[in-house]
């Protein structure tokens, strides 16, 4: 009997250790092999889950840029692409607002500049998120891409090269 009931408590301890709840790197992991795996729908909630579960995780700010390139890139099903270019800005501001300090927020920054613009075509959203950006990061890699998209917002990319061939004249 004593050895049935020390079975059962083996099993019982077994269960529950491999039940345990995952953590942060857990979820990132899983998500970043479902989108290699192209299994979007499943990298989506590990994103969300991680987001959701561990919002002071270092891996936040990454799993919400991820998320967001997901949605960018249209990857998403069920959603129109204006949907899916709206959750994408979101997803890039939530980095930059939540998280200023992340080393990837001006990144996020500069993406959600970058679909206002050439997107979605909110220029006045766009201009802001760009202004905001040089102000706060003028220093960054993307800084001269950000008065690139600011000198150029609202031209259509025929437009721009005429621009561009009349300032070699």
């Amino acid at each position: 009997m004593k050895s049935l009931i020390f079975s059962f408590i083996l099993l019982l301890g077994l269960t529950f250790t491999g039940c345990s709840k995952k953590n942060d790197v857990d979820y990132m992991s899983i998500a970043d092999k479902n989108v290699k795996q192209n299994n979007i729908t499943k990298a989506v909630d590990a994103y969300k889950t991680l987001i959701k579960d561990y919002p002071s995780s270092p891996k936040t700010p990454e799993a919400l840029f991820k998320l967001g390139t997901l949605y960018q890139n249209k990857l998403v099903k069920n959603l129109s692409e204006d949907e899916s270019l709206k959750k994408a800005v979101d997803l890039f501001s939530q980095v930059y607002v939540k998280y200023p300090d992340s080393k990837i927020a001006p990144k996020a920054m500069f993406m959600s500049g970058f679909i206002l613009a050439n997107d979605i075509h909110d220029f006045h959203r766009a201009t802001k998120t760009f202004r905001s950006f040089l102000q706060k990061y003028p220093d960054n890699e993307l800084a001269t891409s950000a008065r690139e998209e600011l000198s150029n917002m609202g031209m259509t990319p025929s437009e721009i090269l005429e621009k561009q061939k009349d300032s070699k004249i």
